[in-house]
């Protein structure tokens, strides 16, 4: 208890899923947390869960595919609370079919890095204008974007997060500012649950020749463990780095 005591939590995406187990941990462990995603309902119901637990929440409607949202978001965030100690990208979609670089779909490429690239970054950039020493950002990418295991758009966009989290802990490690992501394999959400089912058959034949489909699935609660070391001062020496959390499956 009490490893993020003091300490001021973003949260995107955390209406469901990752999201949502991340800023339930998050709080049982003394974080006062700022949650967002685009669906409101689902949304104030995490912060009336947080909340009945004896947290400290405040729920912003968060579309973080426009830049100037995830301004607001920040802004909301200091303006409540006085700083950001925290940022846990999570926030991201899924395309439908896992289309490989043949046969990728426009609008999916658009909608894609949008939300998973454009609007992590867009929330780093306005993070950090609050960001002081030995803040932490975790980004949410994937183990598609370091093996190439998923449709082409939802891979390029991952594959960005994995550059663009390196980038930031090299561009910010003299002022202790630290940048990690987590890769996770499969997970048990509601969004991969209701993924397409039209899935190519050329993509997943491709991927079965280098995953052990065997080893199972992470659960959401799970990869909110990891995120939570990786965002608290227990890992202060790790900055950079990219944890690919599958149990083995892409060995």
């Amino acid at each position: 208890m009490d490893r993020l005591k003091g300490k001021v939590a973003v949260i995107t995406g955390a209406n469901s899923g990752v999201g949502e187990a991340t800023a339930l941990a998050f709080a049982k462990e003394g974080a006062t947390v700022v949650i967002s995603a685009r669906r409101i309902e689902p949304l104030n119901a995490v912060a009336d869960k947080i909340k009945a637990e004896g947290g400290t929440v405040l729920a912003v409607p968060t579309d973080i595919s426009d830049k100037a949202a995830c301004e607001n978001l920040m802004d909301k965030a200091v303006e409540a609370f006085g700083k950001i100690d925290i940022l846990v990208n999570n926030a991201g979609v899924l395309e439908s079919g896992l289309k490989p670089i043949d046969r990728f779909n426009d609008d999916d490429l658009d909608r894609i890095i949008n939300t998973n690239e454009k609007g992590t970054m867009y929330c780093m950039r306005a993070a950090l204008k609050y960001m002081k020493e030995w803040a932490s950002i975790v980004n949410v990418a994937s183990v598609a974007g370091v093996m190439g295991c998923g449709g082409a758009a939802y891979v390029a966009s991952k594959a960005a997060i994995v550059g663009i989290t390196k980038h930031t802990a090299m561009r910010y490690a003299d002022k202790h500012i630290r940048c990690n992501a987590v890769c996770p394999g499969n997970i048990l959400t509601p969004m991969t649950a209701n993924a397409s089912n039209d899935l190519d058959v050329d993509m997943i034949t491709a991927m079965s020749k280098h995953n052990d489909l065997r080893v199972g699935s992470c659960t959401a609660e799970q990869v909110a463990g990891i995120i939570l070391f990786m965002a608290s001062d227990e890992a202060k020496p790790i900055n950079g780095q990219i944890l690919v959390s599958d149990f083995g499956s892409t060995l």
